[in-house]
């Protein structure tokens, strides 16, 4: 059985990560995984790098334990809105072959997919990232 950890995030206090949560430990149990863990950053921006997300940074600091096998998150502008913190969550990942699900762009990527797509990734300019991120 797959071992997962949930990451939730919400941009500001007026908002909650209980949608998120819902949607994705009923994904998890459709899916068949065990979620070990969830991460939340609640009322934190996207746009704050790992040193100011607590949630982010115990979640990495996981991936680099190896206490689970995929992090699946709502969307990939939950992860982040800035490209080089995204691509740097993504390293951290591939480095320790943890898969990304992400529930609103409907995969799961593994870690020669995953690499290839954020190559893609690393040759646009930061601003592209909010668009590709609302896609």
């Amino acid at each position: 059985m797959k071992r997962v950890a949930i990451y939730l995030r919400v941009s500001t206090s007026r908002q909650d990560t209980d949608n998120q949560r819902r949607e994705l430990e009923a994904v998890a149990e459709r899916s068949g995984w065990r979620v070990v863990k969830v991460y939340e950053d609640a009322g934190i921006s996207g746009a704050k790098g790992r040193d100011q997300r607590p949630g982010l940074d115990a979640m990495m600091k996981a991936v680099n334990a190896k206490e689970f096998d995929m992090v699946a998150s709502w969307s990939v502008d939950r992860l982040g809105r800035s490209l080089t913190d995204l691509l740097s969550i993504l390293q951290g990942l591939h480095d320790k072959v943890v898969g990304l699900f992400l529930h609103q762009q409907g995969s799961i990527l593994r870690r020669l997919r995953a690499k290839r797509c954020f190559r893609c990734l690393a040759c646009l300019p930061s601003s592209s990232v909010g668009s590709f991120a609302n896609e």
